[in-house]
């Protein structure tokens, strides 16, 4: 895009207007500021294209180098337990005799167990 002195693409701060271009800016009527908007949103669309599609050719390059594919990038890295997954359940260690009840040890104790520790029992009482 050439540069004159209406164009507004080599704007990047406040600092960069001209007296020139500020006094283009407050003569323009709606109709041209319309107009300018949207030869700038085409080249912001442009340029996103590019960019997005540079960003692409660099990651393909990339996995070519270092032989990976597609599915190399959605495995868990490394510092990952393998085989646990999370939210999986867990072994129930506590069982309520009277009803049947269970409670694994992990998160906030049950109210049946906390009554019953309330009333002198032991957790050991509860294990299974």
């Amino acid at each position: 895009m050439t540069q004159t002195p209406g164009s507004f693409s080599a704007i990047k701060s406040p600092g960069d207007i001209s007296a020139a271009q500020l006094e283009i800016l407050m003569s323009s009527s709606l109709q041209d500021l319309l107009a300018k908007r949207a030869a700038l949103e085409q080249e912001i669309e442009a340029t996103q294209k590019r960019e997005r599609q540079d960003a692409i050719a660099k990651v393909k390059a990339l996995m070519a180098e270092y032989g990976l594919t597609v599915a190399d990038l959605s495995t868990k890295g490394p510092g990952t337990k393998a085989g646990v997954s999370k939210g999986t359940k867990v072994a129930p260690k506590y069982r309520n005799s009277a009803t049947g009840e269970t409670w694994s040890g992990r998160g906030l104790q049950p109210n049946w167990l906390k009554a019953a520790i309330a009333s002198g029992k032991k957790l050991s009482d509860f294990a299974i």
